[in-house]
């Protein structure tokens, strides 16, 4: 399943990042204790150089993060624009006759059903970014039952009303599934690995003239692997452990629920 291998990926990213920053600190410490030995005192301060180093990485965790809660609580609201399209479309079902209502709300219920599965089931991640054949079949079905009823002697309000509602239904569904599509470019990911392992073997080499300070180093380590998974599955919703579909599209499933 495509979320579990996300899952064990993401905690497998965010461990091997913590090690590698362990690492790194050992490292930095190593090349600090090689000098003291050299020059026989503590090794010098690079002061300005840490500092800009740091200040980089400061800067690159709240860009990468802010940018991701962003487009997280943007896609939420899209999944809340779903709904209260799928909510109006369903009301304007009752300016059909009531002999042309019940295959238009079948085929409501049915496409809205696929959209749920599709969200909720992804096993590829090109399934997860590319509308499947049977969202497509089910929205084909409703809008061609629909246009049928609308074309009926009694339809002419319906026709104004119903088929815009369906159509912003399903432009809903396609705006949330291209925002998907956007992510920061790799080479923000690299820079911001770069960035974390140099700052790491800075820390090392500045505590190389003392013993260990364990609470310093697992508190830094660990502060960046945590901002970093928590930064990826802000980015992949619907796959993570905290952003899990059930979370993101329960809007959805509420309308759905109602739609009986």
């Amino acid at each position: 399943m495509l979320q579990l291998r996300f899952i064990l990926i993401s905690l497998g990213a965010a461990i091997g990042l913590f090690l590698f920053l362990l690492l790194c600190v050992e490292i930095g410490r190593h090349l600090g204790l090689r000098r003291m030995k050299r020059v026989g005192g503590p090794p010098s301060s690079g002061g300005i150089v840490d500092n800009a180093v740091y200040g980089l990485l400061a800067l690159l965790i709240g860009f990468t993060f802010s940018g991701a809660a962003a487009r997280f609580d943007h896609r939420r609201e899209m999944v809340g624009d779903e709904a209260n399209a799928a909510s109006t479309a369903w009301q304007r079902i009752e300016l059909l006759p009531v002999a042309q209502q019940d295959p238009v709300r079948d085929g409501l219920r049915q496409y809205l059903d696929a959209v749920l599965e599709w969200y909720q089931t992804p096993d590829k991640i090109d399934v997860a970014l590319h509308q499947p054949a049977s969202v497509t079949r089910a929205q084909e079905n409703v809008w061609r039952r629909s246009v049928e009823a609308c074309l009926t002697s009694q339809g002419d309000v319906a026709r104004m009303l119903l088929l815009p509602a369906l159509n912003e239904l399903f432009d809903a569904v396609d705006r949330e599934r291209m925002a998907r599509r956007l992510h920061p470019p790799a080479i923000v990911w690299l820079m911001l690995a770069i960035t974390a392992l140099a700052s790491a073997l800075f820390v090392g080499y500045e505590f190389s003239g003392s013993p260990r300070n364990w609470l310093y180093i697992i508190g830094f380590t660990v502060s960046v692997a945590v901002s970093t998974y928590v930064i990826v599955e802000l980015e992949y919703p619907r796959l993570g452990l905290a952003t899990s579909a059930s979370a993101i599209d329960r809007p959805l499933v509420e309308v759905r629920a109602s739609l009986e």
